[in-house]
């Protein structure tokens, strides 16, 4: 007996007319990953959050005056496939890793490329030996670039008291960087105001009394909660170690923090908060300094973030 897969087709049409709907399910097909069957009938593997996805497409195409169907296909063994190759990301990998390689690699190249990379992965239905490569492309960039760069370890994180970590000494990694600028912040405005920070040259360094944070085994840096979690940065695992985690504008800028230094779900304003961020750190002359300027940014989003 054959065995069949199932398949999702979404076949449009839209009125030449209408340019601008045109050029929204094309930007919607992209990001979803699609394969073009030909013009206006795409295809993606059968799963539930992909159905919901075209059906949606659909809504939009009917409400542009075009019309829009969603179809499951049943594939037999050489048509499944045919239709996996169409969604092979090896040539996306490759340029990707040919980038790590090259020898004007700087430390914005690694931020384009992992968030390139997240992006990539969202859409790679069927992770091959090219995506794992690219992965320890990256990794070995990282650590060329930034040899002391924190790696996420599994473990849980326990509920702590303000109150208790009053007046400490705090210490990570100098010339700091999104990661520790917002963490830094957050641990001033939030959880210990009295705090005085200690910029290391490297995290051996570091005093036994300190707490250090965003380094290899720091009191806090990035962890992987669970091994089906996705990875926490430090800004991340503080928030969630001293219950600041519920408040929507936190999460907010944790969410900026996390895409901005390990990649992920793409938002909008964080290419525009990088860039500002990026100036302040050159135009400062050290890291209290940087601190300070980073902060009144911060500042900013939070009592943005808090409107309705």
């Amino acid at each position: 007996m054959i065995q069949l897969v199932e398949w999702l087709v979404l076949v449009t049409t839209l009125p030449t007319r209408n340019a601008a709907a045109r050029m929204r399910l094309w930007r919607a097909i992209k990001a979803l990953g699609c394969a073009a069957l030909r013009d206006g009938v795409y295809l993606l593997p059968a799963r539930d959050e992909n159905g919901a996805a075209l059906s949606a497409l659909a809504d939009e195409v009917r409400a542009s005056e075009g019309s829009a169907e969603v179809l499951y296909v049943a594939a037999d063994g050489a048509q499944d496939e045919a239709f996996r190759l169409l969604f092979d990301r090896g040539a996306d990998y490759g340029a990707l890793i040919a980038e790590t390689r090259s020898a004007s690699a700087d430390e914005k190249t690694l931020r384009r490329l992992t968030r390139e990379l997240a992006a990539l992965e969202a859409i790679d239905y069927f992770p091959d030996t090219a995506h794992h490569q690219a992965q320890q492309a990256l990794a070995a960039l990282a650590r060329r670039l930034s040899p002391n760069e924190p790696q996420a370890v599994p473990s849980p994180i326990r509920r702590l008291a303000s109150a208790d970590f009053s007046g400490r000494g705090w210490a990570t990694r100098k010339n700091i960087w999104v990661d520790r600028m917002a963490s830094a912040w957050l641990i001033r405005r939030f959880i210990d105001p009295q705090a005085k920070f200690l910029w290391l040259e490297t995290p051996a360094d570091c005093p036994p009394d300190a707490l250090g944070f965003d380094f290899d085994s720091a009191t806090f840096t990035h962890v992987a909660p669970t091994s089906r979690a996705p990875e926490l940065v430090s800004f991340e695992v503080l928030a969630a170690s001293f219950g600041l985690d519920a408040d929507p504008a936190i999460a907010k800028i944790g969410a900026i923090i996390h895409y901005l230094d390990v990649g992920g779900a793409p938002l909008a304003e964080a290419s525009g908060i990088e860039a500002v961020l990026a100036g302040l750190r050159a135009g400062a002359s050290d890291d209290d300094a940087r601190l300070a300027a980073a902060g009144r940014v911060l500042d900013g989003l939070y009592t943005n973030y808090q409107q309705p």
